[in-house]
């Protein structure tokens, strides 16, 4: 299902619920609700809960080139994830508490996978976390499995680094059948609950 911002205004939450629920929103309308979701998180400074974070979710939408917002418009447009790769995110968390990250892409068979510990810093809801392990799978079969090189192995131990020198996600959305956030380098995510 498509609608574009002249077809359908909707407001923030409703917008990111209609995206999240298969809904194709003009890409300025979804940047736009996702930009105003962030404002909004920063002024109510509302702490996320890191249960609501754990499980997986597919990439649905990103703007990947620092939007903002000017005078009444967001800088970027954004883009939906085709249906051909499939991007997921999962959180998971140890019984000793411990955090853990996977990001994956798949196309056809072919899956890229990368996991590492993470670390929740719960009054900014930031993610942040280390990459260590590369896979390369088709289907069942792993063909390659290689350790990374480490962001937290240049300052010694990832429970110690400083977020400074990691890679992290900004989480300002986590709902039931979806989570927003800002990584990093600048861009918006939207991912949905991975059935």
């Amino acid at each position: 299902m498509t609608a574009t911002d002249s077809a359908l205004a909707l407001p923030t939450p409703e917008a990111l619920e209609a995206v999240a629920g298969g809904m194709r929103l003009d890409g300025r309308q979804v940047t736009a609700a996702l930009l105003k979701a962030e404002q909004q998180s920063k002024r109510q400074r509302q702490p996320l809960a890191i249960e609501a974070l754990l499980g997986t979710w597919r990439l649905r939408f990103t703007a990947p080139n620092k939007p903002i917002h000017k005078p009444g418009q967001p800088t970027s447009k954004g883009f939906y994830m085709p249906g051909l790769a499939i991007a997921t995110i999962s959180f998971s968390q140890a019984d000793d508490e411990q955090l853990s990250i996977q990001n994956q892409l798949q196309v056809g068979p072919l899956r890229l996978r990368f996991t590492g510990p993470a670390k929740f810093l719960a009054k900014k809801n930031l993610l942040a976390f280390d990459f260590v392990r590369l896979q390369v799978l088709v289907g069942g079969f792993s063909l390659i499995s290689l350790p990374l090189r480490s962001k937290a192995a240049k300052v010694g131990d990832f429970a110690t680094a400083s977020v400074a020198k990691l890679p992290f996600f900004s989480f300002f959305a986590a709902q039931e059948n979806y989570i927003a956030a800002r990584g990093r380098s600048g861009g918006l995510a939207l991912w949905v609950k991975q059935a």
